[in-house]
């Protein structure tokens, strides 16, 4: 049986949105966490890069140190009442690796050295997947804190947020690696293992400069030693994240052809890696056309004049590929369907004149993808 979307957000603890950059993603994850929210759900908007307007919109900073709810103004504007709250946070890479550090380091000193060390400072552009690490470590921490009932995490466009669920096996794999062990020697070495690294040792020290390797020598050892740590949670998380019962990954695109190519590709990745995808959300679209009035000839009453019959001529013209456009989106929705296979779901947001850009027109988003909340 497939469960509806107003089902998922109030079953689930996590719902993963993803998609292409522009298809309307992180709207229609602040939709869901809205919709979630007015239904009396503890709730966290993770982002990990809001748009400007929509951080104005929902009446929060962005590059915040913690998760804020929404002011109490724009929670009632939103019908969002108690138990119900609304938390919004961005995703920062560089706080969270910090505080990894400072909870997973041996002492307070050894932390501060290590976040001073020259090499942690730009982790993140010399190991491939450390950004993704420290976020399944922010997640796994909003998890197993359990503050939120639903955690609604609004990803980079859709190939990025394969890295996010990717990164603990690559970096894992990076610290398994022989160019890991360079920088790793111990009394357990053989000799000529230890031979090896000397002769390593003395190598790099001549290319970087003794203080140079002496940095990368004391970050491997110190860094290692929290990695060991944090990649159990990345373990406990990945298992998680492909819980069904738990967790539902969630796709939004548009009719437009890179956006259904990122979509299909994203959907084979989730059967592939075996996450729980619930749900196409078609964005952007004319499949959703409730009250729509076309332009007929009852219009113009019984005695219409020629300017009249020429300016309906044109809005019928103007109708007609409309029409088709309806026609042809409703057909690419009920593909979506197919495609979504058993268990799982296609639905169409409405097209709002102006965009979402307000509470209003985030509560038409709302309630579009999970209907009106029951009344108490």
């Amino acid at each position: 049986m497939t469960p509806s979307l107003s089902e998922l957000l109030m079953t689930r603890r996590i719902l993963v949105c993803c998609g292409a950059g522009g298809v309307g993603k992180t709207t229609t994850a602040t939709g869901i966490a809205i919709a979630a929210a007015r239904r009396g759900r503890r709730v966290l908007a993770l982002t990990i890069d809001p748009s400007k307007r929509l951080a104005e919109t929902l009446g929060v900073e962005r590059n915040l140190t913690k998760p804020v709810s929404m002011p109490a103004d724009r929670l009632k504007q939103a019908g969002i009442e108690a138990p119900g709250a609304l938390e919004t946070w961005m995703l920062d890479p560089q706080l969270v690796a910090s505080r990894v550090v400072q909870r997973l380091a041996q002492t307070p000193e050894a932390a501060e050295k290590l976040m001073n060390n020259r090499i942690y400072k730009s982790v993140s552009s010399m190991v491939a997947g450390m950004q993704e690490y420290t976020a399944m470590e922010a997640l796994h921490g909003f998890i197993d804190e359990g503050r939120y009932d639903l955690v609604v995490l609004d990803t980079p466009p859709s190939r990025n947020a394969l890295d996010f669920l990717d990164g603990p096996r690559r970096l894992g794999r990076f610290l398994d690696g022989r160019i890991f062990q360079i920088f790793m020697p111990g009394d357990d070495l053989n000799f000529i293992q230890r031979a090896t690294s000397n002769l390593i040792g003395k190598v790099l020290t001549a290319v970087f400069g003794e203080a140079s390797y002496k940095d990368l020598q004391e970050f491997f050892e110190m860094f290692s030693k929290i990695l060991g740590k944090l990649n159990n949670n990345a373990t406990t998380m990945s298992s998680f994240l492909a819980n069904p019962e738990e967790v539902g990954f969630v796709l939004v695109t548009s009719p437009s052809p890179i956006a259904l190519t990122d979509a299909f590709f994203f959907q084979r990745k989730t059967e592939e890696m075996n996450l729980p995808f619930k749900a196409f959300i078609l964005n952007r679209s004319q499949a959703n056309i409730a009250d729509r009035v076309y332009p007929s000839d009852d219009l113009l009453g019984p005695d219409p004049t020629p300017l009249q019959r020429s300016a309906l001529t044109k809005l019928q013209k103007l109708a007609e590929l409309e029409i088709a456009q309806v026609e042809r989106d409703q057909e690419l929705l009920q593909q979506l369907q197919n495609r979504a296979g058993e268990g799982a779901l296609a639905m169409a947001l409405p097209s709002l004149t102006g965009g979402v850009n307000d509470i209003p027109s985030l509560l038409q988003i709302a309630e579009s993808l999970a209907g009106n909340p029951p009344t108490p």
